[in-house]
């Protein structure tokens, strides 16, 4: 089996779903897979996707993987009793060629939030690890040490980076599990303190860690199906994380509206209440710039403040963005993909998204358009309304 553990997801999906089960328990919605790469066939894939489903299913929490949760300062004891309890079911999920788009694959996720939140990050890990294995069997693995040595020499030896630290954030995309578990332990033995942690919990658990991550897209957009109305579900779904974590995990996202949207909405409350922002789409650099002024315009002193980068990061890019803001602000990096999946073949750009939650289509509107996914075009038209976001160039008028 790929996932032998229900530890090997992100951390992020434990600290959503725990809000989950006090808020949202009722909460219904619909995730749904896309592949960016042209030209992919997963078709046949698909066999040893559901068979690795089928496994992923079998597994329940193990007494000592719960006591390592109950030992987090911001989970619950109620929380953890649950997940106790707590097993996947493959009836939420369908897997199936496409009808009309030939290689490709259809993969919808749709059931109780609560009981498919986890879903996620495990399968988009076993259709990376089912397509690698049947395209690059055998693959030599040298190209790939020799690329992740350079990569922690770079950040290592150049002088005046001490202070620059890094994150894996590679899970959902990896090559594999054993490939991803050589690269963080690589990376804590030649970093050491300049490897910050991983979002991973199953690899902090197994390397002594720190787990990372707080919030992800889903959080918000399922608010926009859930606040007391559209252009208020921004500023709901921050209150309900505040209250469920009373300052822990304080990194809020600001690009499920866009950048000036999600400006608008975090006012000087959210500004001192949270620990930070995380970037993740658009230009990294105009978006720091301007969520610095932000906080000096609301009587903030940015050098308190968080600004975490994750957002197709390579360890060159970390250290351009170091350099420029280093000293105006604390400075975090989640690095992915160029960490996890760089071992000669191309990488999959895959995704599994939320679209629906209780019924109706929800979306995500950031600043890299080709980063959106919604199937509803007057429902992505009417958001674009409410939160002021003009159309991108590329979008036809009608």
């Amino acid at each position: 089996m790929i996932i032998d553990s229900l530890l090997d997801t992100d951390l992020y999906k434990f600290s959503m779903m725990q809000v989950v089960l006090h808020h949202y328990p009722a909460a219904q919605v619909e995730y749904r897979f896309k592949c960016r790469n042209p030209g992919i066939d997963l078709v046949p894939c698909i066999d040893e996707i559901r068979a690795e489903l089928a496994g992923l299913c079998q597994l329940r929490f193990s007494a000592e993987e719960l006591d390592y949760l109950r030992g987090w300062r911001y989970i619950k004891s109620d929380f953890v009793d649950f997940l106790g309890l707590f097993q996947l079911n493959e009836k939420y999920v369908e897997i199936s060629p496409a009808a009309d788009r030939e290689g490709e694959i259809d993969i919808v996720i749709r059931g109780p939030w609560l009981h498919t939140i986890l879903f996620e990050v495990p399968l988009l890990a076993i259709i990376n690890e089912v397509y690698f294995r049947r395209t690059s069997a055998g693959l030599d693995l040298a190209e790939g040490r020799r690329r992740l040595r350079g990569k922690i020499a770079l950040l290592r030896d150049t002088p005046d980076y001490s202070g620059c630290r890094i994150a894996d954030y590679g899970t959902r995309r990896r090559y594999s599990r054993a490939w991803q578990e050589e690269v963080v332990g690589s990376l804590r033995d030649g970093l050491g303190n300049q490897l910050a942690g991983t979002s991973n919990v199953w690899l902090a658990r197994k390397l002594g860690l720190t787990p990372l991550g707080t919030l992800a897209h889903e959080y918000l957009q399922a608010h926009q199906a859930l606040g007391p109305r559209l252009r208020d579900s921004q500023v709901a779904a921050l209150e309900a994380w505040a209250r469920e974590y009373r300052g822990d995990l304080g990194i809020a996202l600001s690009d499920v509206y866009g950048l000036n949207a999600f400006l608008r909405d975090f006012d000087m409350y959210f500004c001192k209440l949270f620990d930070g922002t995380r970037h993740d789409s658009g230009d990294p650099f105009e978006w720091g710039e301007k969520v610095l002024a932000h906080y000096r315009a609301n009587r903030v002193d940015p050098r308190s403040k968080v600004l975490v980068f994750s957002d197709g990061l390579d360890i060159p890019k970390v250290m351009k963005l170091y350099r420029h803001f280093r000293g105006r602000c604390l400075l975090a990096f989640g690095v992915g993909t160029n960490l996890t999946n760089d071992v000669g073949p191309q990488p999959l750009n895959i995704v599994i998204k939320m679209t629906r939650c209780n019924g109706q289509p929800v979306a995500k509107l950031s600043d890299s358009p080709g980063k959106n996914m919604c199937e509803d075009e007057a429902y992505v038209s009417y958001l674009r309304r409410v939160f002021e976001i003009p159309a991108p160039v590329t979008e036809s008028a009608g």
